[in-house]
């Protein structure tokens, strides 16, 4: 997969891209990661990217035609790889939308800076628009790493672990279950009993149970849209009767 992103501040992805998982993707050859700057495009000896806004009002805007050489220069001939705005007025960014991105084989992160970016850019090249929550950033680059590393998470072969990426908190749907490790008893605190049985079976139902209470204690609306079988709907209304006289 090749993500190219456009920025800036290109240095700002030196420590997110030249360590761990996403170091190891890029030298197994999984992932590439350009990172183009901006301002390379600038037609003025300053460089210039940004200007005040008609009609007034504070701060600065992203001009269009610097940054829309940028992406058609990036892009090329491929009018298939999508071009996602990093925007707070992008769609909010989720584990499916991650599975969705992970679908292409080439995205292109622009990332917004100051008070956003002329309209016009948005028209001429902007096919998508992501936003990563409802607060506010400094700039795309942070969105930009969050995505690369929700999406590189999703490329076959990039985990350890062949179902990891799919027993991940929200990528089934529920919160995931606890973990435990060495030592079986801490402070008085023992691993519960079916981890050390060696009852695979038992130990997969264990998970599934208590990532259905975790999602019920923390994130209850997740369980909207999660599918569960007749005993599990039983378990989780069990869990709502317990709680009934707290949530009352």
């Amino acid at each position: 997969m090749q993500i190219d992103i456009l920025t800036l501040f290109p240095s700002m992805f030196d420590g997110p891209l030249t360590e761990s998982m996403l170091k190891r993707a890029q030298e197994k050859g999984l992932l590439t990661v350009r990172l183009h700057d901006i301002r390379d495009h600038a037609t003025d000896k300053h460089r210039t990217v940004d200007d005040t806004p008609y009609g007034g009002g504070g701060g600065m805007v992203m001009m269009p035609e610097p940054l829309v050489a940028a992406v058609e220069g990036v892009r090329g001939a491929d009018e298939t790889a999508p071009v996602i705005l990093l925007t707070p007025q992008g769609r909010v960014f989720t584990q499916q939308v991650a599975r969705e991105l992970a679908a292409h084989p080439r995205l292109i992160l622009v990332c917004g800076r100051y008070e956003g970016v002329d309209e016009r850019v948005r028209q001429a090249v902007i096919t998508d628009e992501i936003s990563i929550g409802d607060f506010v950033l400094t700039g795309g680059e942070l969105a930009a790493m969050v995505i690369v590393d929700a999406v590189a998470r999703l490329i076959p072969g990039m985990l350890g672990a062949r179902w990891g990426a799919e027993e991940d908190s929200h990528a089934m749907g529920l919160i995931e279950y606890p973990h435990y490790t060495r030592p079986p008893v801490f402070r008085e605190m023992a691993v519960p009993d079916v981890l050390l049985s060696g009852d695979h079976g038992a130990v997969e139902a264990w998970r599934r149970r208590e990532a259905i209470r975790r999602t019920w204690q923390r994130r209850p609306d997740m369980l909207l849209s999660v599918e569960l079988g007749g005993a599990e709907r039983w378990f989780l209304a069990d869990l709502a009767e317990a709680d009934a006289p707290l949530r009352g």
